[in-house]
């Protein structure tokens, strides 16, 4: 009898770690692009990052370019976050 409530409170700790994990996910992944895309068809999410400015946002985006041969253009897009006022979302298409 005790290997069968060992066996379900085992159930009930595995359940509740993939509902915990299930919201979580969503909820972050949200958080990280907040930022629309800019206009125009195609453009794909690649990351976000604290710049000084919008130019070294956009510099460093060009530079990456040739890293991603799959994409021909890049953008940034200003997406603060709490604690982070000069945080760009990064776009490529």
């Amino acid at each position: 009898m005790a290997e069968f409530m060992k066996s379900w409170r085992t159930h009930i700790a595995l359940g509740l770690a993939v509902g915990a994990a299930a919201v979580t996910v969503p909820l972050t992944a949200a958080a990280a692009f907040a930022a629309g895309p800019p206009p125009g068809d195609g453009w794909q999410p690649v990351g976000g990052e604290s710049f000084d400015s919008w130019q070294k946002c956009y510099d460093q985006m060009q530079s990456d370019l040739s890293q991603n041969p799959k994409y021909h253009e890049a953008t940034c897009v200003s997406d603060p976050q709490p604690g982070l006022p000069n945080f760009y979302s990064e776009w490529m298409r």
